[in-house]
């Protein structure tokens, strides 16, 4: 075993010069891409107001603001380190966990953002209008921090995921293989069918609240919320309930091979994507309500604390569901 591991190639199986100098482009896009937002981070730890105006309510909590980009910027800084485990030899030893934990955070809070933003951008040149985050008229950044700041998410999702994908094809890819229909019949999984079932059940509730608010319904939303409402607010809570259903229709598919022809990836992408922008973002927003904050109008609301949770359940029952289900496939492989 030893001298398997000093004599790995420094390349992946399966790799060419031409893949090499991709993911060396990459990885290079990827680390350079977080330099702004980590660079105005710092600013702002430092005691900076760039990018922020006059009247912002991020102006009205020192400390807090300091651990609340402490925390952002130690996310983001794990870019980098995900960027070289994807990339190094060292990194295809890594314990399955350490990497896709960490992959499936970044892809959860990266991707409402890289869909988000652009059609954002799309809505408002057609006549939409913009959020500045203030129920007041106060604006909350300066537009260009939006603009700089999304723009780097957008190239850092983009690569990294692309650099994880080449990743998981050569450690993992026979564990997708196949379309839908050629998966084990039920009942191969009655745990896996269960917590797909309880995952859907359990979505239709913030499925619904977002579904409301996208419409134009205020129920549930605080006073700031109601007053803060733009194109912007429409698109992302459209974009919400996009992914909860992403989360489970995947694990519904994964679980009762629903999809015929279709290829095992589709489902199981869908189930990653959508399990980690529920459970991600629905504990970011979680997190940030327990701050305590003075202004009663911007509290989050018994209704939307419960929606954050309830996210938080359905992406976790959704993460098991594929959990699940590539662990049988892994085994049903060294079985046969």
């Amino acid at each position: 075993m030893t001298h398997t591991l000093v004599s790995t190639p420094r390349t992946a199986p399966g790799s060419t010069p031409r893949t090499d100098r991709l993911r060396r482009v990459l990885r290079a896009v990827a680390v350079v891409s977080c330099l702004p937002y980590l660079a105005v981070k710092a600013a702002w730890i430092a005691g900076s107001h760039l990018g922020i105006p006059d009247g912002s309510p991020l102006l009205d909590h020192r400390a807090s603001m300091i651990v609340a980009n402490s925390l952002s910027a130690l996310l983001d800084s794990a870019v980098i380190v995900l960027a070289l485990l994807l990339t190094r030899p060292w990194g295809r030893r890594a314990p399955a966990w350490l990497l896709v934990f960490p992959m499936w955070v970044a892809t959860g809070l990266l991707a409402p953002i890289m869909t988000g933003y652009p059609l954002q951008l799309l809505v408002r040149a057609f006549g939409g209008s913009m959020n500045h985050g203030g129920s007041k008229g106060e604006p909350f950044l300066d537009e260009w921090v939006f603009g700089v700041v999304y723009t780097g998410f957008i190239l850092q999702g983009l690569t990294l995921g692309a650099l994880f994908a080449l990743y998981a094809r050569d450690r993992w890819g026979h564990t997708w293989h196949g379309p839908v229909r050629e998966l084990p019949r039920p009942p191969a999984d009655a745990g896996r069918r269960t917590l797909a079932v309880a995952a859907a059940v359990l979505a239709l509730f913030p499925l619904a609240l977002h579904a409301l608010w996208a419409c134009g319904a205020t129920t549930g939303l605080n006073t700031a919320r109601i007053a803060d409402r733009s194109s912007d607010f429409y698109v992302l809570e459209a974009t919400d309930v996009a992914f909860l259903a992403a989360a489970a229709l995947g694990a519904l598919s994964l679980a009762f091979r629903r999809g015929g022809g279709l290829p095992v990836k589709l489902p199981l992408a869908l189930a990653w994507l959508g399990s980690g922008a529920v459970a991600c973002w629905g504990g970011w927003l979680a997190l940030a309500s327990l701050a305590g904050v003075d202004d009663i109008a911007r509290r989050p609301t018994p209704a939307m604390n419960l929606t954050y949770a309830v996210q938080m359940i359905v992406g976790i029952l959704v993460v098991a569901v594929g959990v699940r289900f590539l662990a049988g496939r892994a085994e049903r492989r060294t079985a046969s």
